[in-house]
């Protein structure tokens, strides 16, 4: 599980995925998310902008971060 450090309040869901390195662009998170391959919190997730906030949990293809 890799833990990312938050420098705001919050990080958008796509943002995160990025900086996880699970995406290369934008428009990759965004082509992950609506597949309904991301959770949030054990719950599909489809909304790019999705905020996450500390303790929240993301999961992508068996991998949480």
């Amino acid at each position: 599980m890799e833990i990312i450090h938050l420098r705001d309040e919050f990080i958008k869901l796509g943002q995160a995925l990025k900086l996880a390195g699970l995406a290369e662009s934008g428009l990759d998170a965004k082509e992950m998310i609506q597949e309904g391959l991301v959770k949030v919190n054990g719950e599909v997730e489809t909304r790019r902008g999705r905020k996450l906030y500390p303790g929240d949990t993301v999961s992508y293809d068996g991998s949480d971060f």
